[in-house]
């Protein structure tokens, strides 16, 4: 049966489509009305009828207010999850987590936290919905240095003595799927082949690629910048489908680039430039600061990373710009108030 066969419309119509190479409805709606014409030999009016009866039997969403978002009542293929980040104070600040719909960017010099930041996704994302997790796996796409194991077990005891009271104990290190690529060809391979497999299945809650920069920075030449960009919205849009269709978050990390524009007061910017920055949800600059670590009630002896750090929300759908202060120590990251 032809695709065009459910429409309610009249049988010329109908014969004058199958003439063409036209094979979809999709098709028919991405061609103007003169060119339709033109192909189908058909009057502006056959036309009008065609894209009316095409757009009535597409399904359509049930009418959704803002307030209804807001309140989550709404369908399902509308709700939008959040993800803990394992800190009540960055709970608090970032509104409940990462949010699902969309990529999240964490962007930031070296030792700024990013990896941190992600291991412990990995972990909260196990958790029950009632802990502010998923309740699922995550995909950890390394495209720069080996994957941090040691550090993740460490992670892993702590979590394990927090959420020993679960009725069920998570084998944490048993969700989470690691994968190493070195190039671009590998990271479409990931993307198109493997990780679809995962997400159909129902394992993955989580995507998280640390780094994005690492490929699209250094594998092309000057003269190679506009299929750079075109590999990129490539990339970019198959995790944001990935996003709507599975409804999970997807993490990107990124690095930086100075910032030569004497009017700005960053000293450097999320590399990749205006062509990445286009696809992301929500970008977060995560830096380090010379501020000490001045804690109340600090355990003696703790061993805490360096100095103060700072989470800055430089956009997102459903947060306005902030900064807040966090630190890292041996049990994770940890917002301050």
């Amino acid at each position: 049966m032809s695709k065009f066969d459910h429409l309610d419309i009249n049988p010329r119509i109908l014969t004058a489509i199958k003439r063409t190479k036209l094979t979809s409805v999709e098709s028919v709606l991405s061609l103007s009305g003169p060119d339709l014409e033109r192909t189908c030999q058909l009057s502006s009016s056959d036309v009008s009828t065609l894209k009316h009866a095409i757009a009535e039997s597409i399904p359509k969403p049930d009418p959704c207010t803002a307030l209804d978002l807001w309140k989550e009542e709404c369908s399902n293929n509308l709700k939008i999850k959040k993800l803990s980040i394992g800190c009540d104070v960055f709970d608090n600040f970032l509104r409940g987590g990462i949010i699902s719909r969309g990529i999240t960017e964490l962007s930031g010099e070296s030792a700024s936290g990013k990896t941190q930041f992600c291991l412990q996704l990995c972990l909260t994302v196990q958790l029950p919905v009632t802990h502010g997790g998923l309740a699922g796996g995550v995909v950890y796409i390394c495209t720069e240095d080996a994957f941090p194991n040691k550090r993740l077990q460490q992670l892993i005891t702590h979590y394990n003595e927090k959420y020993s009271g679960l009725k069920e104990r998570i084998q944490f290190s048993d969700n989470i799927y690691i994968e190493h690529i070195s190039d671009y060809d590998g990271l479409t391979y990931c993307i198109h082949k493997k990780l679809p497999v995962l997400l159909a299945q129902g394992l993955i809650q989580l995507v998280i690629v640390d780094s994005v920069a690492a490929l699209f920075r250094c594998d092309y030449e000057n003269h190679e910048m506009i299929k750079r960009a075109k590999h990129m919205n490539t990339f970019a849009g198959k995790l944001r489908s990935f996003s709507q269709q599975y409804n999970i978050p997807i993490v990107c990390v990124n690095q930086v680039s100075d910032c030569f524009d004497k009017s700005s007061t960053r000293k450097v910017l999320p590399a990749l430039g205006l062509t990445w920055s286009n696809q992301v949800t929500s970008r977060f600059i995560l830096a380090k600061t010379s501020c000490p670590i001045q804690l109340e009630n600090s355990i003696p002896n703790e061993s805490v990373d360096g100095s103060v750090r700072k989470f800055e929300v430089v956009f997102a759908p459903n947060i306005p710009q902030i900064v807040f202060p966090f630190i890292v120590d041996k049990y994770g990251i940890h917002g301050l108030k």
